[in-house]
């Protein structure tokens, strides 16, 4: 029985509808199956593969490397955001990620993701063939950010943090932790639509790792079934973070089993995105999830 082969086709075009993600031109059934993003950084300081994939043919043969084992979108990132990490100038987020976009824009059948918080560099990741902006504020620390996803019809990701990544974890104390994030997160919809992007452009993101300690973290993966009620499609990205390591004592390249519980348990939360390093082995744990939850017919 196949349950899921790769599918890299583009999606034929189908009214928007529960579970649909409308980016660009095309739309992803995120109700069908769990998806994968694959995690590509493009920098010299990231907290797992830093500068492993800063040189653009390295970067390029990754990207390719993660669609054949069955990423269906690939997310790019010039700026390290783990906690602490200094700012990074847009010009050299641009030298950056830009070789890389254009080079694989004409090669992948998947969608490409912008991992940016700026809306410069946002706007010409998408003129240079990107379809989705991930951006790690809400579209909250660049306000043009709202304005170039509408005007490109991209797809766009909002997550919750609480500052900038050099300070968002200097307080991670909530009153309630699940509806905080959850108000703001329906806020930074609210606000999206206002500006002019439709809802079934949005998926949301509650933020693991950013401004939050470890049982905040643990908390998102257990009641990461509430989010539902923001009526959009949801992406955890928990792999290889800090968290895993404090509760497993397993240094940041020793996490994938750690990962792998967490992708299982995002899916049985209701996570229609599930952003990741190791593609191969997270795709079998999610559709292997997915499965168990709801049996082929």
């Amino acid at each position: 029985m196949t349950i899921a082969p790769l599918p890299h086709e583009p999606t034929a075009k189908q009214p928007p509808g529960p579970g649909i993600w409308r980016i660009g031109k095309r739309d992803l059934d995120l109700g069908a199956r769990p998806h994968i993003m694959g995690i590509l950084n493009v920098t010299p300081d990231s907290f797992s593969d830093g500068a492993a994939f800063l040189e653009t043919d390295r970067a390029v043969e990754q990207a390719l490397a993660m669609e054949a084992e069955g990423a269906d979108i690939i997310d790019i990132g010039g700026e390290s955001t783990r906690p602490y990490a200094p700012a990074v100038d847009g010009k050299e987020e641009l030298r950056r990620v830009l070789p890389v976009i254009e080079r694989l824009a004409g090669r992948l059948c998947v969608p490409l993701s912008i991992d940016t918080y700026k809306s410069a560099v946002a706007a010409e990741a998408l003129r240079a063939g990107a379809e989705i902006i991930n951006d790690i504020s809400g579209c909250s620390f660049d306000p043009r950010m709202a304005e170039v996803a509408a005007s490109a019809n991209a797809g766009l990701v909002l997550m919750h943090t609480r500052g900038r990544p050099a300070e968002m974890q200097n307080d991670t104390s909530y009153r309630s932790l699940i509806p905080e994030v959850m108000d703001y997160l329906a806020e930074r919809i609210s606000h999206a639509v206002s500006c002019g992007i439709e809802r079934d452009r949005i998926v949301v993101d509650p933020g693991i790792g950013f401004g939050k300690d470890l049982r905040g973290n643990l908390e998102i993966l257990r009641r990461l079934n509430e989010f539902g009620v923001l009526g959009r499609p949801i992406l955890v990205g928990a792999s290889r973070k800090g968290f895993i390591g404090a509760v497993l004592g397993r240094d940041v390249g020793d996490r994938m089993f750690g990962t792998a519980a967490t992708v299982a348990l995002a899916v049985a939360g209701g996570a229609s995105i599930l952003r990741v390093h190791d593609v191969r082995e997270m795709r079998d744990v999610a559709l292997m999830a997915h499965a168990v939850l709801h049996p082929p017919a």
